[in-house]
């Protein structure tokens, strides 16, 4: 594998096309608008009047109801075949999304995000690591705007980007108005076979400038972790102490837009693949910017892999607004540092708040 240039995000220059993100519907594939699902109009159960008994007579039973409308009834009073029903609605439902991918019924945006793919599948495939093995607990989503652009930073660690990925499962499920996020991913997401269609699917973009103001000003949640590799490659023994965060770029970013940065706190991935070394000589080789070693990586071959079953708690704090500073703020270096430092020490704090208050490393 060639080696990977990573872009930082914090690069203003114009970009040419980059793969399937600077794609234009067109296709038959992503020009068609999503289709409609299955669905039949209920008819009401009818309503009968009846009028009372006459106790000097005795009382016939009462006819079943044979009209079109009625359903029958178990003696529990529930509708018989009720869950029949339902599975049939699953299986037409599940039915039409297969005839819209086939026929390419379906729409996705300039940078390749799959929503109705991301919702129904990729979601799906990511929630049982999210609720049962990791058992992410979240809090402060409500601190997320619930319309127009922000901008999400967050901590970056566990060797493998796992955390970019929880993070955006908490605000698929948990945030009131159902927003997504739109996350910035290095250069070697994108030239990696399969995570780069998968990426490009779930939303994910170029960690650059350009791309992060073309998503907020369309009113995107977008989110960014600065201390790119520096944060997810750093050895076990400085776990949740926080990198460099670059030179200021998400600041500019968001200054330029009028945007509020929303700190968000990762507890948890740091101990999933905890870090003992690096071969640089094997990830100069692979083109990696590392080559982790774990106590079960290499050793244990493929089971090694496997990520421990921490317990995850994911914490979005107070907004910081910049909407209130003038257009050329974007440009004042001492400004754009003052911020990130803001910024930064405010992750770094609730961080040190979050492992006072845990438990365990895995309960």
């Amino acid at each position: 594998m060639a080696d990977a240039k990573v872009i930082p995000f914090d690069d203003d220059r114009s970009r040419g096309s980059r793969g399937a993100g600077s794609r234009r519907r067109g296709s038959a594939a992503e020009s068609a608008p999503v289709g409609e699902g299955p669905g039949g109009e209920v008819q009401p159960l009818p309503v009968r009047g009846a009028a009372a008994p006459d106790p000097a007579e005795p009382e016939e039973p009462e006819e079943p109801d044979e009209s079109p409308g009625a359903r029958p009834t178990t003696e529990g009073g529930g509708e018989e075949g009720g869950e029949d029903g339902g599975l049939e609605r699953r299986v037409a439902a599940g039915l039409s999304f297969l005839r819209r991918r086939l026929t390419g019924d379906y729409e996705v945006d300039d940078f390749g995000y799959d929503a109705e793919l991301t919702d129904q599948v990729l979601m799906s495939l990511l929630r049982p690591m999210y609720e049962k093995y990791f058992r992410v607990e979240v809090k402060g989503v409500e601190n997320i705007p619930a319309q127009g652009g922000a901008l999400i930073v967050a901590n970056h660690s566990g060797t493998l980007p796992l955390d970019g990925l929880m993070m955006q499962v908490a605000v698929h499920d948990h945030h009131p108005a159902d927003r997504h996020l739109r996350l910035l991913a290095a250069d070697l997401v994108f030239v990696l076979p399969v995570v780069n269609e998968l990426a490009r699917k779930l939303g994910h973009t170029l960690a650059c400038a350009e791309d992060a103001e073309r998503l907020l000003a369309q009113g995107e949640l977008v989110g960014v972790m600065p201390e790119g590799f520096k944060g997810i490659g750093k050895p076990f023994g400085e776990r949740y102490k926080l990198q460099r965060f670059g030179r200021g770029g998400f600041v500019s970013t968001a200054l330029r837009q009028g945007v509020p940065i929303v700190p968000c706190s990762i507890v948890g991935a740091e101990e999933i693949y905890p870090m003992i070394g690096n071969s640089k000589t094997l990830a100069r080789l692979l083109g990696f910017p590392y080559f982790p070693l774990t106590p079960t990586f290499p050793w244990l071959g493929p089971l090694g892999a496997v990520p421990l079953p921490t317990k995850w708690t994911i914490q979005f704090g107070e907004p910081i607004p910049t909407d209130g500073y003038a257009p050329e703020a974007a440009e004042d270096p001492v400004l754009m540092f003052n911020l990130t430092d803001q910024v930064r020490e405010q992750i770094q704090h609730t961080l040190y708040k979050l492992l006072v208050q845990r438990r365990s490393v895995f309960f």
